[in-house]
């Protein structure tokens, strides 16, 4: 079954570029197809996110059912690391019918003392000690070499590299080597997370470059890990902001009173519709298309 026009990426109403569905590392509320469906009876377009590694074949089969649905990979050590070949795969397996980019996450388990405000169950007994940490720096606070060769690589693929969960030294340092590599796309993963630490007006320095997006997740700011105050400068000041869910939890809201919930946030942090356009469509368009 070809895509339905009506949920092509340029015609949906919104897209979430962030959004959790099972199979996971923790248990989580839809899958591929029941999300895919919700989102399309919304008008919406959604990228599916899991810390294990590839959503891209989940994708390209929700896209075959004419779901509006793409696909992301983690680079957790699970699925191979900074291993070339698991991206190379995750793009074949992702295809060219969506018209989008294939999101690379750097890894998102790396290790650092954090304890989620989440409930959250593992979905497997091999996760029940989690999963082996990897960081994007070596012991001496560099960015690995074959980080480095993957950002290179990742110039000539159809990709949009995400920080996962770097540190705010680390992201520095992916920023600095994407400007001199001229890589075409870099998202700045929830940078206001707590293993990251980048407040809004760090961002303004740090997030100059064209080629770098800043990712506004709802979950940082429903954990708490974000005030008001920043959270709405983001969504309201920043160049290049995509506003996304990071939802999917059984413990959070589901895909719709989310929607609902927007328009309160929208509202109160004093958007004009064509700053919201921008965040939730125009701005996720533009940095995911080819």
């Amino acid at each position: 079954m070809a895509i339905a026009e009506s949920t092509a990426p340029k015609d949906a109403r919104f897209i979430d570029v962030h959004y959790h569905v099972g199979p996971d590392a923790y248990l989580r509320r839809h899958t591929a197809a029941t999300a895919g469906a919700i989102y399309a009876e919304h008008g919406g377009w959604v990228v599916l996110k899991n810390h294990l590694g590839s959503t891209a074949a989940q994708a390209w089969e929700a896209r075959q059912q004419g779901l509006p649905v793409s696909g992301s990979i983690v680079l957790n050590d699970l699925a191979g690391g900074f291993d070339l070949r698991a991206v190379e795969q995750a793009v074949i397996q992702h295809g060219d019918d969506s018209g989008l980019r294939l999101i690379v996450h750097l890894p998102t388990v790396t290790g650092r003392s954090h304890r989620s405000r989440l409930t959250r169950t593992p979905s497997h007994p091999l996760l029940a000690d989690g999963q082996r940490p990897l960081t994007v720096t070596d012991d001496s606070r560099t960015l690995r070499p074959e980080v480095r060769e993957l950002l290179r690589a990742a110039r000539d693929l159809p990709v949009v590299i995400s920080t996962g969960h770097a540190d705010g030294h680390e992201v520095r340092l992916l920023i600095d080597e994407a400007v001199r590599l001229d890589l075409p796309r870099l998202m700045l993963n929830q940078p206001a997370n707590p293993m990251t630490g980048l407040s809004c007006k760090d961002l303004v320095e740090v997030a100059a470059a064209e080629q770098v997006w800043t990712e506004q997740t709802a979950l940082t700011y429903l954990l708490e890990y974000q005030d008001w105050a920043d959270f709405a400068d983001v969504l309201a000041l920043l160049p290049r902001v995509v506003y996304s869910s990071d939802l999917g939890q059984p413990s959070q809201m589901n895909i719709e009173p989310w929607l609902t919930w927007n328009q309160e946030v929208f509202r109160r942090a004093g958007l004009a519709p064509e700053r919201i356009t921008e965040i939730v469509h125009a701005g996720p368009l533009k940095m995911l298309s080819l």
